[in-house]
């Protein structure tokens, strides 16, 4: 497949640049797999389409303050963005600046921190640190990593909105952002109704704004995220389809953890990196439905959920986001994508 196959105009003023100020007001677009149907609603009624026995898995990863500003001993600006943690003091990250340092160059971080530039590590910039403990320095010294594609810098807002409310687990970069619709009132009726939820936890990392470089999807190779699968998840998934109730995925993330551990046809505990890239034709293994946000043109996740849905499907349910003026992207408003036998009515 090419990458054009997954390219779309958006309108500019459809990207989303705050949050709602409630979380569960954003707008949801209601849609079948495999089906060109759609309905309009509010994130608020998700509950109504989604059953008694059904499972949602929600991803609990914890976004970290992984954007960094700096200065080069020259005295020039550096932004980084933290990719992922090789070890206490050595890490990988994208670089934003006028000049690429030579390596063994010094970026200064706040007023007493130094960073030594180690070299390229493939599209991403390797960075180490003498004085360790990486953890401490973005605790004191990060800011919230907003995607690009918002132009205005982290304010304390986004402290807390860019967080999902079950957020646990320190080190992601970005947000699973469809689960930032969901507030305490949406849980409790799904608690209420007899829909049950479950947690894995899959670290976002950079890689998830690294465009695709190369036409041909063959070429392309997929950044690497880590992961955690408990026995105790992969035991009530187990159940939930044992009794005849559908899997639903909160998100790519926890689509793409969930496939990446049933990748040999059977679901399995398992922790580690996966570098799972999902395009049409993909056999998906334990997803039955998924609640998502709209994702850029061209882009790995794009590509997951037409894999998912189907590609002329999207197509034709992204045109219709547009034309209704649906607010695109992580701040964005939502899609629940249903499994294929379901009906749309309430």
């Amino acid at each position: 497949m090419q990458k054009s196959d997954f390219r779309f105009q958006l309108p500019e003023e459809l990207i989303a640049q705050a949050p709602l100020p409630v979380r569960s007001a954003s707008r949801l677009l209601v849609c079948q797999r495999h089906s060109f149907a759609t309905e309009d609603r509010q994130f608020s009624q998700i509950a109504d389409y989604i059953q008694p026995g059904d499972l949602v898995v929600f991803n609990n990863t914890r976004v970290i303050p992984a954007r960094l500003y700096g200065k080069k001993d020259s005295g020039g600006k550096v932004e980084i963005l933290l990719e992922r943690m090789i070890d206490d003091n050595r890490f990988i990250a994208m670089l934003r600046c006028s000049k690429t340092p030579r390596t063994g160059q010094k970026i200064l971080i706040g007023d007493h921190r130094v960073l030594n530039y180690e070299g390229r590590e493939g599209d991403f910039f390797l960075f180490s640190s003498d004085k360790g403990k990486l953890h401490e320095l973005f605790t004191e010294y990060g800011h919230m990593p907003l995607p690009p594609y918002i132009q205005r810098k982290a304010d304390s807002m986004d402290d807390e909105r860019y967080q999902t409310i079950f957020a646990q687990n320190p080190g992601a970069v970005a947000a699973p952002t469809a689960s930032l619709h969901f507030d305490q009132t949406i849980l409790n009726k799904l608690k209420e109704k007899g829909v049950n939820t479950t947690e894995i936890t899959l670290h976002v990392g950079a890689g998830t704004y690294q465009p695709v470089r190369v036409e041909d999807l063959d070429q392309h190779v997929m950044h690497a995220e880590s992961f955690v699968l408990s026995a105790q998840t992969v035991n009530q998934i187990q159940q939930t389809k044992e009794t005849g109730g559908r899997v639903f995925a909160a998100g790519t993330t926890s689509l793409r953890a969930l496939e990446a551990a049933s990748a040999d046809g059977e679901l399995k505990p398992m922790s580690g990196d996966t570098r799972l890239f999902i395009t049409p034709g993909y056999q998906f293994n334990t997803v039955d439905g998924l609640i998502t946000n709209f994702h850029l043109s061209e882009s790995t996740l794009l590509m997951l959920v037409s894999a998912f849905a189907g590609i002329q499907e999207i197509r034709h349910i992204y045109q219709h986001a547009i034309d209704n003026k649906y607010r695109f992207f992580s701040y964005g408003d939502a899609m629940i994508i249903l499994p294929e036998a379901a009906l749309i009515e309430i």
